[in-house]
Order: structure tokens, then sequence, then C-alpha cells
């Protein structure tokens, strides 16, 4: 296995989100990459494919899935992969990645990325299929933690422990969600710090960091607004553990105007350019380039309660063939 699996590191991103089309084609701002949700490409052509290409000219562009269903009861759809690849080959992204999840069963797809239980069975099952993933679409694969609301009492090891014996077992990446490890940690009263200290670091392929909604009793991962304080205090240790690492802000709901997007992205750029010269400071001093793990962060509830939202869809708004 070589460095990081053969992916390089791109620097700081962003989702290509149709609100912003006008914005990014016209102006070409200094981002460094997009993110592109793949089943808003997996079409013949159209619109959606046209845009996609003015954004190929300029930016490279990377493919995150939402529709995969790797931990479902039935087999990974065969016609679905072949899209996929198709569609790797028009962006020639440098990896693919999807989610540690289930999203269907029975020819019902449930829209949603539903957590799996963290057992021998299942880390056997998610294994075979990455690799078998993988292999079929020539890229390098990643799998991202996903944000839960509920755990399973056949659960026999912690996500951390899961998501690691996963993807060494599939010899994959790990696309690594920092807000969705504050998220569930928050939600289900473990320790976030130990969750990052706790996966194969040289596997994180790409990071993403994103913005939530804390109704009281639990947080909802609403890609909506800023990063918060403890995400940020966590990429920056992450970043510590991992060396440079692609780096991506989502904002799928309540998408603001795309400069304050970038400010976003450029935070993100500042952190990471800190976090990476605390490592090399490390280093220089002939020390170990990660830190001593010293924090902890176990998140409670605070009981305040909040009237629902409304719905939101991973990727935004979708941009339609004919339109």
């Amino acid at each position: 296995m070589t460095a990081r699996l053969g992916c390089e590191d791109l620097g700081i991103g962003v989702g290509l989100r149709v609100p912003h089309y006008g914005y990014v084609f016209e102006n070409r701002p200094p981002i460094d990459f997009f993110e592109v949700i793949s089943e808003n490409f997996m079409i013949s052509g159209g619109k959606p494919l046209d845009n996609l290409g003015r954004a190929l000219d300029h930016y490279p562009v990377v493919q995150h899935g939402v529709s995969l269903n790797i931990g479902g009861p039935e087999p990974i759809d065969r016609e679905y992969l072949t899209r996929l690849k198709q569609l790797v080959r028009r962006t020639n992204t440098p990896w693919v990645s999807d989610h540690f999840c289930w999203c269907g069963a029975g020819g019902a797809h449930l829209h949603d990325l539903l957590p799996l239980p963290y057992t021998e069975a299942a880390i056997a099952r998610v294994a075979e299929r990455a690799k078998m993933i993988q292999d079929f679409l020539e890229v390098p694969f990643a799998l991202e933690n996903t944000s839960s609301y509920l755990t399973y009492n056949a659960s026999q090891v912690s996500e951390w422990q899961f998501v690691s014996e996963v993807v060494e077992r599939a010899d994959v990446g790990l696309m690594f969600d920092v807000n969705n490890v504050f998220v569930s940690a928050y939600n289900h009263g473990f320790d976030a710090y130990e969750f990052i200290h706790g996966i194969p670091h040289e596997r994180i392929v790409q990071i993403h960091l994103a913005g939530h909604t804390n109704v009281g009793t639990h947080i909802i991962d609403t890609h909506s607004g800023s990063v918060a304080d403890p995400v940020w205090d966590l990429y920056r240790e992450t970043i510590e553990l991992a060396g440079p690492v692609s780096t991506l802000v989502e904002w799928d709901d309540e998408i603001p105007d795309f400069p304050v997007l970038l400010a976003e992205a450029e935070r993100a750029r500042t952190v990471r350019d800190r976090a990476i010269a605390a490592r090399d400071e490390r280093v220089a001093q002939g020390g170990s380039p990660a830190p001593t793990r010293t924090k902890s962060l176990v998140p409670e509830p605070t009981g305040v309660t909040a009237s629902d939202g409304a719905g939101w869809v991973q990727g935004g708004p979708r941009e339609h063939a004919t339109v």
C-alpha cells in the first residue's frame, strides 16, 4: 500500500451545488477542487452533464455517492455500479466514496443513510463488498463514517473499531467526516477524541467538514450553517494525526451565497496549515508527528427541544436534465 493509497492531497474544496453554478462559472473562484454527488450525474445526457463538463474544464472533480447501499440485505446493484463507472471515466475522479450504511431493502430505497450494527458479520460483509467495488471501479474507493441517531444491541465493537477493521480488511480508503464524529458523540455519549485517535490515519483519503443542527436532546447532521467550534478542534487534531489530507466543506441546507462558503473553505485552509505546521514542528524537535492524546470530548445533550425544520437533501437542490 502506497502512502494515502495513492491519492494525492488536493487541498481545500467545496461541494458543487446548483445555486452556485452561475457564480462559479462566471468568476472561477480560487477553490482547489469540487465534489459532486454521483447520483446527480449518472444520466446519459442533458443540462446536469453540460454543467459538470463546464466545471471539469477548470477544476478537479471528486465523486461522492449516497445510494450504494453497501450494507443492505440484497446484492450490490450491478447496473448502478456500471453507470457509476461510466461517470468515473467522464470525471477522471481520483477516488470514489460512499457511506458505511444501508439505505434500502426489498426493492425500496429509503433515501437515508441508516447505521449498521457493528458486528463481525457486518464487518465481513461490508469489507468483501468494498473490495469488490474498488476492483470493479478501478479507482481508489473510500467509505465514510456516518452520523447516527440510534445504536444496536447486537453491536460487538465501537464504531471506530468497526470502521478500522473494514477498511483494513478491504484495503480501501476512509472518507473521514469530522462533523459526523461530533454529531454521533453527542447523540450517543462517546468520546470524540477516542474515535479520532482510534482509526488508521494513513487510510484517510479525504475529510468532510459541515455544520449541523442542535435541537438540544440530539444533533441532526443537516449540513447547514458554519462549522461548529468543537468540530474545528476535532479537525485540527485529525490533521495533526494524519498530515495533509484533501478537505471538503459541505453546505447543503440553507445554502448561502458562494463567497460565504468560500470564506468557510479558507478558514479550513488556515486551520489545516496551522495543524500541519504543529505536526512538522514536533518532527523537527525529534518527536512523533502525531500529538499525544490528552483531550477528551464527550458532549452531552442540553435537554432543550426545538421544532422540526424543513427536510433537506444531501447535495442540495437537484438540477433536472430538461430544465
